[in-house]
């Protein structure tokens, strides 16, 4: 049997505030931890039928960047849900929301910024 570590080292501010946050992986071709701004951490607890989160972005994530990585999030879950499922009406329906979601954000970005 193969067993694969996934490690993530966050680095806290005095108001536990994450300043930054850093993963490496067994199976990972590089040769030093990796800087990530945000990360998001799901897990399925399949005896409680419940799903376990952890959300985290440092103080250098930009209001935009959180916007592109929800966006790619959404993506990458409708990807997932359509290998585990093979359900391409649902895997549509949430690449539209994605869609949606990302062009909303960047017309009320647009809103914001004529309003300053």
């Amino acid at each position: 049997m193969i067993k694969s570590s996934i490690t993530i080292d966050v680095t806290l501010d005095d108001q536990r505030v994450p300043e930054s946050i850093e993963w490496k992986a067994t199976e990972s071709t590089a040769d030093r931890p990796q800087q990530a701004r945000a990360m998001m951490l799901s897990l399925w607890d399949g005896q409680e039928k419940t799903a376990l989160r952890i959300d985290l972005w440092t103080q250098k994530m930009m209001v935009d960047e959180m916007a592109d990585f929800y966006y790619q999030t959404f993506m990458t879950m409708a990807d997932t849900f359509d290998r585990a499922t093979k359900q391409p009406e649902l895997v549509d329906e949430m690449k539209s929301f994605a869609h949606r979601f990302y062009e909303k954000f960047r017309e009320l970005q647009m809103k914001e910024n004529k309003a300053s």
